[in-house]
């Protein structure tokens, strides 16, 4: 996995791209020196952000940005990471049955090859969220991509689940799930939409 890492880091050089790349844990090498950083540098910035979703709900974020430069010095990784940033949720879900709250807390890993701030790595990390939700999840959960057995073309009908979701987009359909549900109910609804903005 080392070699992957370095060769999409060095791709991105390559096309002057910058990356911010998640670090799990099938990069155990990378994972062990990130790790080394966080528990003994203090942050270069931080930021943090509270989101309360409806009464049952209160989730707050805190990024924090280390410099990586001195500490992947002559590794595989000097010269291509330069920011270790470290994206803390703190979750208090309200549980419905008797009114308490849970707490959960996940902590998440990233580098980056530009020097950037925490604000700016934050507000980076979500916008990516947002299309894992708006699209991956909306393909995976609504449109069934995951349990598709389909062996022969995958990506003909993979294209044909992104043309039919870019359609249901474009006629500002909010909630995919039920706007399937419904064309699947009606062949004059799905007549009714506009193929061309």
């Amino acid at each position: 996995m080392l070699c992957t890492v370095k060769k999409t880091f060095e791709a991105a050089a390559k096309a002057n791209c910058h990356l911010v790349v998640q670090v799990k844990n099938n990069q155990p090498a990378l994972l062990r020196r990130v790790k080394a950083v966080i528990t003994t540098d203090t942050p270069m910035s931080r930021h943090q952000t509270t989101d309360r979703k409806r009464r049952m709900r209160s989730e707050t974020r805190c990024t924090e940005v280390f410099n990586a430069i001195l500490t992947l010095a002559n590794t595989p990784w000097d010269g291509h990471i330069v920011r270790i940033i470290r994206v803390t949720r703190t979750t208090l879900i309200r549980r419905a049955k008797d009114g308490l709250w849970d707490t959960r807390q996940q902590i998440s890993l990233y580098v980056s090859s530009l020097p950037l701030d925490a604000e700016k790595a934050s507000t980076i990390i979500r916008s990516h969220w947002k299309v894992e939700n708006q699209n991956h999840y909306v393909r995976d959960v609504s449109m069934l991509e995951d349990a598709c057995r389909i062996r022969s073309n995958p990506g003909i009908f993979a294209r044909m689940r992104s043309f039919a979701l870019n359609i249901l987009r474009a006629n500002n359909e909010k909630n995919i799930a039920d706007a399937l549900w419904k064309n699947a109910l009606s062949f004059k609804r799905i007549m009714a939409y506009h193929y061309i903005s």
